[in-house]
């Protein structure tokens, strides 16, 4: 047997061997995310509950329509609310990272609303998304803080990092109650952000891989990719968004941002942080960055 047809088999055995670990690893690596709770962030910060920052804050339930349990923060104004922000984390994160900003926030007058999406934190679920379902867990938070006397809900503007700044984008795209959006480090399309991923983990470019893992991932968790596009979705929204990426993101491309920004409609802000990577916003934007979001908020929530 000649040396190039050894060649050409170990490379049919090769890519059949890594198809098949793909077809089992890759749609978990998708679909279930690592969940980070109370424990991993111990290590990282002091600040692990509202109480922390003395916040006042209500801990409770909600349920998807699916019945799927949603861990939940409401951290009510101290007196007439100026509006509500709902924020909504990223992939592996939970209601833990979004208290710094709650407090600013609060501070300035606002309820601010903290959930778990599905299949991260304290939540339940079996499979994450990425909008696809998560866009209609923010209508029923809506609909909830709609449902409660106590409640001076005023206009409701959203805040997503990351993942929750697609699923942000989404739910802005369907729900005319939202009045305002900021949309962080976020993707353009599910399929373009997990082929980046797909480079970046196994190091192999061939699109029928990632084909095959998101093939079974939609029929595992029965969603259409193809629809978790906050590049199309941004389209839709008539209301004002400002969108934020740091030029040194590493994990999602700030081009990404860029893209969704120019394919929104007016009015509309774009913020490229110099320098910032994908978890380090705050730290290197500083109060100027902080202050940009609460002002945008002030400005298109009154």
């Amino acid at each position: 047997m000649s040396i190039l047809l050894l060649l050409i088999l170990f490379v049919i055995v090769f890519m059949l061997f890594v198809s098949a670990v793909l077809m089992v690893v890759g749609p978990g690596l998708l679909l279930q995310p690592y969940r980070r709770t109370i424990e991993y962030y111990r290590h990282i910060t002091p600040i692990l509950h509202p109480s922390d920052l003395q916040l006042p804050y209500e801990e409770l339930t909600l349920k998807t329509a699916e019945g799927i349990s949603l861990f939940c923060w409401l951290i009510k104004a101290d007196g007439p609310a100026r509006g509500t922000v709902i924020y909504l984390h990223g992939v592996s994160e939970c209601v833990i990272v979004g208290l710094p900003l709650a407090k600013q926030l609060h501070d300035r007058g606002y309820n601010v609303f903290l959930y778990d999406s599905r299949r991260h934190g304290n939540s339940g679920g079996s499979y994450c998304t990425y909008g696809f379902y998560e866009k209609y867990d923010t209508t029923t938070v809506i609909d909830y803080l709609e449902s409660r006397p106590d409640v001076q809900l005023g206009k409701v503007g959203l805040f997503g990092a990351s993942m929750g700044a697609a699923v942000a984008i989404q739910v802005a795209s369907i729900d005319s109650r939202i009045a305002a959006v900021v949309a962080e480090s976020g993707f353009a399309t599910l399929r373009t952000v997990f082929d980046d991923y797909q480079k970046r983990m196994i190091k192999l470019p061939f699109h029928y891989l990632r084909n095959l893992v998101i093939r079974r991932s939609e029929h595992l968790a029965h969603f259409k990719a193809n629809a978790v596009s906050p590049l199309e979705a941004v389209k839709k929204i008539q209301v004002p968004i400002f969108i934020i990426h740091g030029t040194a993101d590493d994990r999602i491309k700030c081009s990404y941002s860029e893209m969704v920004y120019e394919n929104a409609n007016e009015p509309k802000e774009l913020l490229l942080l110099p320098g910032a990577k994908h978890n380090d916003m705050a730290e290197i934007g500083g109060e100027e960055y902080a202050e940009r979001i609460v002002s945008f908020f002030e400005k298109h929530l009154q």
